[in-house]
């Protein structure tokens, strides 16, 4: 259930998001919709909440959602870490 993101941000910088099961609990939880979803008719802004919830839920951003995402440029799905 391990999900992973290249997230780069507007002053140039980047960093991985590493998603696990809580995070995508709590993305059902917000949008009340499947996870299933994401991979059929995903919106960005799933992505970037899902991004913006793993960073949040490490400590990586303090910042609110609507806050932080005018900070990115981009978030890409990676590979899941083996």
């Amino acid at each position: 259930m391990n999900f992973n993101f290249l997230v780069t941000f507007l002053d140039g910088t980047s960093c991985e998001a590493n998603g696990v099961a809580t995070d995508l609990v709590a993305y059902e939880g917000e949008y009340n919709v499947s996870v299933s979803t994401l991979a059929r008719d995903g919106k960005i802004t799933h992505l970037l909440w899902l991004a913006w919830h793993v960073l949040k839920r490490t400590g990586e951003t303090k910042l609110v959602f609507s806050k932080w995402v005018d900070l990115v440029d981009s978030v890409e799905p990676l590979d899941p870490k083996a």
